[in-house]
């Protein structure tokens, strides 16, 4: 029995094993099979996801029209204005708040500057923001003595400034009490800057004022105090959030009712306030009513590596004077876009770029009243990109009205590439005619040429063609004088084209993506928000920016910029923004700054911007390394034929209304342009010729004329002849009789040097002509403010006559003229003429009749007369001769500053 029921039991154990093995089995083969089947679908979505972005891929590239896709990529990309304010759309001050008062100034409305060194940081920049605002200033080094404060009754400063003030501080009592005198005399206020301190000052006492510092803190979040009076340019209200460049700021604490703050901040530490706990803002910024010691002034706890320093800046500037140095709030604001149909396939504007472009411009319309963009064309390349961008040029005409509209050119090759007027004015025509079939306007009177070219340096024939085809009135360029520093480019007009200064906002041709932008959107940021594109707009009146299509579409940063810092503008400042069409604008510009009317040229071969941009058939070999300038009757046509004979040296060739000289300089000539002047030294390559030379005698006292060789020649080597003053007014008078001159056959000698000023208008020129050449120190002065005393050589006029071959053998030695010409060769005496000719078939070749003509005497009462008349002139000529290292003083100055005018 207990056998039979084990066996039984042995039988139930063995089929559960087996119900068991068969469970496992069915177990294994099910996970097998689930695990081949969830590899297999791994598999398919790993494919399908390759797939996906393989299509993906190919969507991008082919441009395929995938409105949600392009959305979703350039949403985590494109920037879009941020700049929130709430004082944006409040009311701003009255245009006519200039700080004037009802006080009698007596001060010219300039600056004067106490830097530490000629080097020192701060005081560059203070000088550069002077530059830039056009504001006239003179520099001084802080030291033991004070500059002229005075001329006559009038104050020559109407603000002090300090780059450091405790050399105000620390002045010895004399020039102090000097100073300070002339500060309550002349209601001349002080601005001040506190200098970073090595050393931790906690409580210090400012010496002689009721006023303590703490130095070198770090400090965030600034704000202005809105009822400063000092306030005009800039506005207050908002907080300028996060940390002040900088960890050597100055407080201040006041210990008196005459200080009041201007701005405060807060102290930028890691320790976060308690709840309730209240932290005092710490003024940075101080302004003094004078109520302590009757001076204005103005404190900076800092320099002006913060932006809204040089706001408050400006605005003390303009408080302290009084209004006499006040900015007008009005800007003009004109954004070019230049090639709106000029651009690689994928860097092009499509549908959308162009309605985004129209939505901001409406926008902007909101803010600054008249604002149109302003496009520029080369209609060859219209169409030239795919569909989409093709379809985009479509949007454009069809919005021509929106816009502002002015030419380039048709294939948008730079004009100075054209030695042909023809040619270039078929170019223009052929862009001409393209607009008139667009319905594109004609008429806007404004074009650019394409990377500045031929517009300065100028190009003639650019000129011609676009008053021939387009009638130009307006053109701009970066490029006058130069390109950097901005804060010095300037208008001028040339044929009666206005050339404006163009800006450029920080955005290029290959500035398409934010994350390409050179520093990312943090460094334009900055530019916007208080650095160089918000302050280019602060300082210039007019503003003329230049842009790309490029910058428009993309990550449309051109529409970012632009919103974004007008609404910066109009939360920190008080500008009025208006637009206007180039031609009213340039009407502006010029009313404002009529001195800038008149051009500088300067020289091209300097500047390899220049370089790049001016025709190759143009020469810097052509231009002369040396000048003769004069004056007139002291031998100058003698010098000129006498280097003549030399042979490596050249002169100009003769001009048929002035002969020999081109009066280029300080003539109307010097209108004509550079083209014109460089006509009169053509360039020979078989010459042997080194040296070229001009001279003109009229050079010498013309008061632009040393600003207007510097520019162009600022190597140059100047050479004048000198002799007797009163000697020089007989001979011009004798000179201009035997020419017929009227005045001078009505009129004695004596007559004419002792005419009054209410005596008829061509004998006060007569005089004039006569005397005012012969105040030698006072026009070289002016040429040495410009070059210096090494390249002036100057000549005495009664050794040019009696012995021309030493002063030659100087005269080569002086320009380092190579060969040595040895001029005894070429010169003799001849007894008829009384002077030295050259020698031509061994016979001595003179001037024509003119030269050397023989005149009576002059009277003992004109010559004593001229010998007063020019006793200082010839004084301060002795020690400007000794300043500049010439010992010997010639002895016609010996006899004419001798004691026998009695």
């Amino acid at each position: 029995m207990n056998y039979i029921s084990i066996k039984m039991g042995d039988r139930k154990i063995t089929r559960l094993i087996d119900k068991v093995h068969d469970i496992v089995n069915r177990s294994r083969r099910k996970k097998r099979t689930g695990w081949i089947l969830k590899h297999t679908t791994l598999k398919k979505c790993v494919f399908s996801i390759i797939l996906i972005s393989v299509l993906l891929i190919i969507m991008y590239w082919k441009r395929i029209n995938t409105p949600y896709l392009a959305h979703f990529i350039q949403k985590s990309t494109r920037p879009e204005p941020n700049i929130r304010c709430g004082l944006m759309n409040g009311p701003r001050i009255l245009k006519s708040h200039g700080h004037k008062t009802e006080a009698q100034l007596r001060s010219y409305p300039k600056v004067l500057v106490f830097v530490e060194t000629a080097f020192s940081k701060l005081g560059r920049d203070i000088a550069e923001l002077l530059v830039h605002t056009r504001i006239k200033y003179k520099v001084e080094v802080a030291g033991k003595s004070l500059p002229v404060l005075t001329n006559l009754d009038k104050g020559r400063y109407g603000v002090i400034i300090f780059e450091n003030f405790s050399k105000y501080l620390e002045m010895d009592n004399w020039n102090r009490e000097l100073l300070d005198k002339y500060c309550r005399e002349y209601l001349v206020g002080v601005i001040g800057f506190i200098p970073p301190h090595e050393e931790t000052y906690v409580g210090s006492q400012l010496k002689g004022f009721p006023l303590f510092i703490h130095t070198n803190l770090r400090l965030k979040d600034a704000a202005l105090n809105p009822a400063s009076q000092i306030l005009r340019l800039t506005r207050a209200g908002e907080t300028a959030w996060g940390d002040l460049p900088g960890n050597d700021w100055t407080v201040f604490q006041a210990n008196h009712s005459t200080y009041e703050p201007l701005e405060w901040a807060h102290k930028n530490d890691f320790f976060q306030p308690t709840e309730g706990e209240i932290r005092t803002p710490l003024p940075t910024v101080l302004q003094d009513h004078g109520l302590f010691d009757n001076i204005q002034r103005v404190i900076f706890g800092s320099g002006l590596k913060f932006w809204l320093h040089r706001l408050l800046f400006l605005d003390s500037l303009s408080y302290l004077s009084h209004g006499q140095l006040s900015l007008s709030l009005d800007r003009m604001f004109l954004v070019d876009i230049d090639d709106i149909f000029v651009g690689e396939i994928g860097t092009r504007l499509k549908a959308d770029d162009v309605r985004a472009l129209i939505d901001t411009q409406s926008r902007i319309q909101a803010m600054v009243p008249g604002f149109k963009f302003n496009l520029g064309f080369s209609g060859k390349y219209f169409h030239h990109g795919n569909s989409e961008e093709d379809e985009g040029d479509d949007v454009i005409l069809e919005n021509i009205d929106k816009f502002m509209w002015f030419s380039h050119m048709w294939n948008h090759l730079q004009p100075h590439l054209y030695d042909n007027l023809t040619l270039l004015m078929e170019d223009m025509t052929l862009n001409k005619n393209f607009a008139k079939i667009k319905g594109i306007p004609v008429d806007s009177g404004y074009s650019v040429a394409p990377h500045h070219s031929g517009v300065y340096p100028v190009h003639e024939l650019l000129y011609t063609a676009w008053k021939k085809v387009w009638n130009i009135r307006v053109t701009s360029t970066e490029e006058y004088p130069h390109l950097r520093p901005a804060r010095l480019r300037r208008g001028f007009i040339h044929r009666n084209i206005m050339v404006l200064p163009r800006q450029t906002c920080g955005l290029f041709t290959h500035t398409m993506l934010i994350d390409k932008y050179p520093g990312g959107r943090i460094k334009l940021d900055e530019s916007i928000q208080g650095g160089e594109l918000f302050q280019t707009i602060v300082y210039n009146p007019i503003n003329i920016f230049m842009t790309h299509m490029s910058n428009y579409g993309n990550d449309r940063l051109g529409l970012y910029t632009f919103e974004s810092v007008i609404k910066f503008i109009r939360c920190w400042t008080n500008i009025h923004l208006t637009s206007a069409p180039p031609l009213q604008i340039a009407e502006t510009y010029f009313k404002l700054y009529p001195g800038e009317v008149d051009p500088v040229w300067g020289n091209p071969c300097l500047d390899a911007r220049h370089q790049k941009i001016w025709s190759k058939n143009k020469s810097c070999d052509s231009l002369p390394k040396f000048l003769v300038i004069g004056p007139q009757k002291t031998g100058t046509t003698a010098l000129y034929t006498f280097l003549s004979l030399h042979p490596a040296i050249a002169s100009n060739t003769p001009s048929t209304d002035t002969f020999e000289e081109i009066q280029f300089f300080n003539a109307h000539n010097y209108l004509r342009g550079l083209d014109w002047y460089m006509h009169f030294f053509p360039v020979d390559v078989n010459s042997t010729t080194k040296y070229y030379f001009e001279k003109s005698a009229t050079y010498f006292d013309g008061e632009l004329v040393p600003k207007r060789v510097h520019a162009l020649l600022p190597h140059a080597k100047l050479i004048t002849i000198l002799i007797s003053p009163a000697k020089r007014a007989y001979s011009w008078y004798q000179h201009i009789k035997a020419h017929g001159d009227a005045s001078a056959n009505n009129y004695t000698f004596h007559q004419v040097i002792t005419a009054i000023d209410t005596a008829p208008k061509s004998l006060r020129d007569l005089r004039n002509r006569c005397l005012n050449p012969g105040k030698y120190a006072q026009h070289l002065e002016r040429w040495l403010t410009y070059f210096a005393p090494q390249s002036l050589h100057i000549i005495d006029g009664e050794v040019l006559k009696s012995n021309p071959v030493e002063v030659m053998n100087e005269l080569q030695k002086f320009l380092k003229i190579t060969p040595f010409l040895n001029y005894t060769e070429h010169l003799r005496f001849d007894s008829k003429k009384g002077f030295y000719c050259q020698v031509k078939n061994d016979r001595p070749k003179c001037l024509g009749r003119s030269k050397g003509r023989h005149y009576p005497p002059m009277d003992d009462k004109s010559q004593k007369f001229l010998q007063r008349y020019y006793v200082s002139h010839n004084t301060a000529l002795v020690k400007l001769m000794k300043r500049i290292g010439i010992r010997s003083v010639p002895n016609w100055l010996k006899d004419d500053l001798s004691d026998n005018t009695t």
